[in-house]
């Protein structure tokens, strides 16, 4: 699969920076613990494994149609991550909000429903996903891969949050600590767009 490795470092990028997820998972394990929370996490993973297989199925759609249209894509793609890390640059703001419920079974449909509805999910893994797939191998067994890979690094990097909330809520709700988690993520998506711009795509 093509460069493999490198998009194992942009999916951990995207899911440990701070976004709606993220606000959930915090919010859940400050009021419910870490234990409380995981109903909450797996439901999040869930949904962004929807998410991108919906997306993935519209890429291979694409790339059947119009080889040129999927490498366009590419281009435009590498410029949204770019512009993605940007943003999460220049964000200083993140409001913890306690969920509201403890249940497990709740916090799944949540925490799913959370990333389901969510428009900007649609077009991070429509823009991220061509980057990384080798049109004459397999498709669907490389989409796959990279879906569960990313699946798995959701619920990974949401559980360590979790883990770390109750001892770091200060740092977490400091205007410092939001702004080193936004500029780490911000700068590792930057430059995975600037690599990527390099090779040519």
């Amino acid at each position: 699969m093509k460069l493999y490795g490198l998009f194992v470092l942009m999916a951990g990028s995207a899911v440990l920076s701070p976004g709606p997820g993220v606000v959930m998972t915090l919010g859940n394990a400050l009021r419910f613990g870490v234990r409380g929370s995981l109903g909450g996490v797996l439901g999040i993973a869930a949904g962004t494994i929807v998410v991108a297989t919906a997306s993935a199925a519209g890429l291979g759609l694409l790339l059947a149609a119009s080889p040129l249209a999927f490498g366009l894509l590419k281009y435009c793609g590498a410029a949204y991550l770019a512009w993605l890390g940007i943003r999460l640059w220049r964000t200083r703001d993140l409001v913890l909000k306690p969920g509201a419920t403890a249940g497990a079974g709740v916090q799944f449909l949540e925490g799913a429903a959370l990333q389901v509805v969510n428009p900007n999910a649609y077009l991070f893994f429509f823009s991220a996903l061509p980057q990384f797939i080798e049109p004459a191998a397999g498709r669907a067994q490389q989409l796959a891969a990279l879906v569960l890979t990313y699946g798995a690094l959701v619920i990974a990097i949401h559980a360590a949050y979790a883990a770390i909330a109750a001892r770091a809520r200060p740092w977490l709700a400091s205007e410092r600590g939001q702004r080193i988690v936004n500029r780490a993520a911000g700068a590792s998506l930057v430059g995975i767009a600037a690599g990527l711009l390099a090779r040519g795509l």
